[in-house]
Formats: structure tokens, C-alpha cells, sequence
């Protein structure tokens, strides 16, 4: 009798843990567990430290399989793109610029090149990375001054280790490619003031331009949920706001408030070497693939499509360019077809992540039309001395990629489709970056000016910059 009674005692209490994991349980894995037939295989004591766990490993399992891990691929790929874009400045840049200006400077504008990869280099570590990228205090759908730059909690790059991820990459990987980004912003504004002015001012300039303009700029287009133009919808696949509409519109204020060459206007300002040109502008060619593929962060597909468009659309501006300037001169020029290219390149970077080789074939035979038109018309019409067409190119080069990226986006490709209310979003975007740029450039410009002059004196622009300013030159 006694044995009966602790016999039901058992079977009780199993039933009674089984009713109550049944709750935790999920339906499919509960019935087992309630059908275990022998008493002395599910001992009552020991059955519920056994069966709680189920409720958490789901849980783990999941949050095991979300959670970031190194891709070597994709870690390779990045390591390649960051060279190829770094390529772009130093040697492509100094080369594409230094064959532009007349012999006394080529060496004065390729040290600007040079000098603005060190010197952006040592801020972007120091402060640059975290006004940029830091997304302390963001949040998607509320702005605040988080919304606009960033905090100093990665200043000095503190907290990256090796181990350190954004997505499937190295953080410490990301890093430097954006710091290649960082580089060649202010190196394209020099452009625009080549030939006048002072190296001490420039480097001064340059630096409160990357922190007060460049940053916040790249913080509102590409830190994510939270940022500015992120939350608008801005479409900005590699720079074409970032990089290209910032340091085209700063070109443009530049060249205003330093005035024009001496010369200018009168004399034959002809370039000294365009070989050294065609050079630079094969390398910014081909570095240029990093600069739009990279920003994939991912060796897949859509960097794959990325490369394609990039091709095309710099082709077909190239091609564009020339013929324009065929029709309109008689001859097609060699500054003209390097040109164009580069006005391809500009205008497909907002939407190599986004969209088609049809879409970058129009977007490429616009943009090169529309650049040499900047380059030509635009400049006589408004009276300013771009002396590399750094406006010419880059800012009218990026305005159309911007605004075309809104009519031309796939949404297979990027997630967005091509309509009118995603071009009205980038047009807002555009207005707002050309607004904010001009008018930080200008009293970052005029600060510059008031505490140590901007430009050289009317001997040393005569003389040369090699010699003035270097005491060096080209024999």
C-alpha cells in the first residue's frame, strides 16, 4: 500500500512539472517531455533545473547567429579599396592637378596634395573618425545635436581594438578607409585657389574645414540611424554629397573670396604638362573603383554592380565631354576627355549602390555634357577664377549624380526605387549641403584671412609658388 502511495506521489508530481513548463515550452517541444513514461528517468528534483534552460537556448541560438563575424573576403576587399582610394589622392590627385597649373607651381600643388594626406591623417585619428562616425546619443527618428556630429567617445581612436567589427570588417579597416575619404575632400578643394595661396593658410584652412564642414557632413549622410540626411532618406551610395557637392561648393567660395589670378582673363593661364594630367586622371580612374565598390563594405554583388556602373558611367561621360567640346571648339582636347571622366566618375558615385547600367550610361552622358558646361559657360556667366574647375567638375559633376540617383535608383539593387518623391528628398539634401558648406567655408575663409592672410603676395604669385613659398623647382 505504501509503495502505491509514493508510486502516485511520483506520477503527481511529474504531471504537475509537466503542466508547469508547458508554459515556457513551446507546443512542438513540450509534448515529449510530458510523454516520458519511467518515473526513475525524469527524477522530480532533477527534471525542472533540466527543462528551464529550453526556454533560453532559442534565444542564444539566434542571438549566436545575428551577431556580427569576421568575413576574410570581405576584409580583403576593404584592404584593396582603401589603397585604391588613398591612390587617388597621392599619386592621381597631385598628378592630375600638378600638370594643370603653369611650371612655376607644379611643385607647390602637388606638396598641397602630399601634405593634406599627412596632416588629415593625424586629425582624422585624433578627433575626425569620432565627430564623424561616433553614434553616441543617436536615435532613428529624433533629431538632436547628435543628429548632425558626432561625440568624442572614439576620440584617438579609443575602444577600436583588433577585435573591434563594423559589419563583417575590422572597424580599424573602416576606419582608414573613410580617413581616405577624409584625404581627398579638402585635397579636391585646392583646385579651386591654385597658384595663390599661402601653404600655412592652406594647412590651417584645410584642417577647421575637415572638422567643422567635412565631418558633420559625413556624420549626417553615413553614421546611420539618427543622422540627419540619413533619416530624410538621402540617397549618398559613395560621396557624391559627402565629398564631391562639400568640396565643389568650398571650391566655389574659395575662389571668391580669394579673387582671381593675376592675369586672369589676359594672359594665356595654359597648363604646363597635361601628360602628367592624363596620368592622374587614369589613376583617379581606376582608384575610383575602390571608392565606389569599397563602400559596398562587402565583396558581393552589389560592389560587383557598383564597378560596372562606374565604368560605364565615366565612359560615357568621357565620350560626352569630347564631343561637346568638338562640336563647340572644333577640336576635342585631351584636358577635355581626362575631364570628362572624372565628371562621370563624380556623378555616378551617389549611385553606383543604387543603380543600373542604363541608369549610368544617361547619368554619365548628362554629367559629362554638364560639367564642360560648368567648366566653360557657368564660370564666364558668374565671373570667378575655379582655376582647376574644382566647381566645374565636382560640384556640378556631384549635384547631377545627387539629383539623378532619385529617378534612377533600382530597388533590387539598393532597396530604394527611382520616383519623384526620392528626387525631391535628394534635392532637399543638396540645397542643405550647398547652404551649410558655403557658409561655414566662407567664415572659416575669412577667419583664415583676418589672423594670417590667405593669399601670397603679387611678387611671389609672379615669381612662382616652387620657389616662394618651397624654394624649389622644376628644371
Amino acid at each position: 500500500m505504501k509503495r502505491l502511495l509514493v508510486s502516485l506521489m511520483l506520477v503527481g508530481g511529474l504531471g504537475y512539472t509537466g503542466l508547469s513548463l508547458a508554459q515556457y515550452v513551446p507546443a512542438e517541444s513540450a509534448t515529449p517531455a510530458m510523454e516520458a513514461p519511467a518515473p526513475e528517468a525524469m527524477p522530480t528534483e532533477a527534471a525542472p533545473a533540466e527543462a528551464m534552460p529550453v526556454e533560453a537556448a532559442p534565444a542564444e541560438a539566434a542571438a549566436a547567429e545575428e551577431a556580427p563575424k569576421l568575413d576574410s573576403g570581405n576584409t580583403a576587399w576593404m584592404l584593396t579599396s582603401t589603397a585604391l582610394v588613398l591612390f587617388m589622392t597621392i599619386p592621381g590627385l597631385a598628378l592630375f592637378y600638378g600638370g594643370m597649373v603653369r611650371k612655376k607651381n607644379v611643385l607647390g600643388t602637388m606638396m598641397q596634395s602630399f601634405a593634406i594626406a599627412a596632416m588629415i591623417s593625424v586629425l582624422w585619428m585624433i578627433v575626425g573618425y569620432s565627430l564623424a562616425f561616433s553614434t553616441a546619443g543617436m536615435e532613428k527618428g529624433v533629431t538632436n545635436f547628435n543628429s548632425f556630429i558626432g561625440g568624442l567617445d572614439k576620440a584617438f581612436l579609443a575602444g577600436i581594438g583588433i577585435d573591434s567589427l563594423t559589419g563583417t570588417i575590422p572597424e580599424m579597416v573602416f576606419m582608414t578607409f573613410q580617413m581616405a575619404f577624409a584625404i581627398i575632400t579638402p585635397a579636391l578643394i585646392a583646385g579651386a585657389y591654385a597658384d595663390r595661396m599661402k601653404f600655412s593658410a592652406m594647412l590651417v584652412f584645410t584642417a577647421l574645414w575637415s572638422l567643422l564642414v567635412y565631418a558633420p557632413v559625413a556624420h549626417m549622410v553615413w553614421a546611420g540611424d539618427g543622422g540627419f540626411f540619413w533619416d530624410m532618406g538621402v540617397l549618398d551610395f559613395a560621396g557624391g554629397t559627402v565629398v564631391h557637392i562639400n568640396a565643389g561648393v568650398a571650391g566655389l567660395v574659395a575662389a571668391y573670396v580669394l579673387g582671381p589670378r593675376i592675369g586672369y582673363g589676359k594672359d594665356a593661364l595654359v597648363p604646363h604638362n597635361l601628360t602628367l594630367t592624363i596620368v592622374g586622371a587614369a589613376m583617379l580612374w581606376v582608384g575610383w573603383f575602390g571608392f565606389n565598390a569599397g563602400s559596398a563594405m562587402a565583396a558581393d554583388g552589389r560592389a560587383g554592380m557598383a564597378m560596372a556602373v562606374t565604368q560605364i558611367a565615366a565612359a560615357a561621360a568621357a565620350l560626352s565631354w569630347m564631343f561637346a567640346e568638338w562640336i563647340a571648339k572644333g577640336k576635342p582636347s585631351v584636358l577635355g576627355i581626362a575631364s570628362g571622366a572624372v565628371g562621370g566618375l563624380v556623378a555616378i558615385t551617389p549611385a553606383s549602390g543604387f543603380v543600373g547600367p542604363v541608369g549610368a550610361l544617361v547619368i554619365g552622358l548628362v554629367a559629362g555634357v554638364a560639367c564642360y558646361w560648368g567648366a566653360t559657360s557657368l564660370k564666364r556667366a558668374l565671373k570667378y577664377d575655379d582655376s582647376l574647375d574644382a566647381f566645374g567638375v565636382h560640384g556640378v559633376g556631384g549635384i547631377v549624380g545627387a539629383l539623378l540617383t532619385g529617378i534612377f535608383a533600382v530597388e533590387a539593387i539598393g532597396g530604394t526605387a527611382g520616383s519623384m518623391g526620392q528626387f525631391m528628398i535628394q534635392l532637399y539634401g543638396t540645397l542643405i549641403t550647398i547652404v551649410f558648406t558655403a557658409i561655414m567655408t566662407f567664415i572659416i575663409l575669412k577667419v583664415v584671412d583676418m589672423v594670417m592672410g590667405l593669399r601670397v603676395t603679387e611678387e611671389q604669385e609672379r615669381e612662382g609658388l616652387d620657389i616662394a613659398l618651397h624654394g624649389e623647382r622644376v628644371e
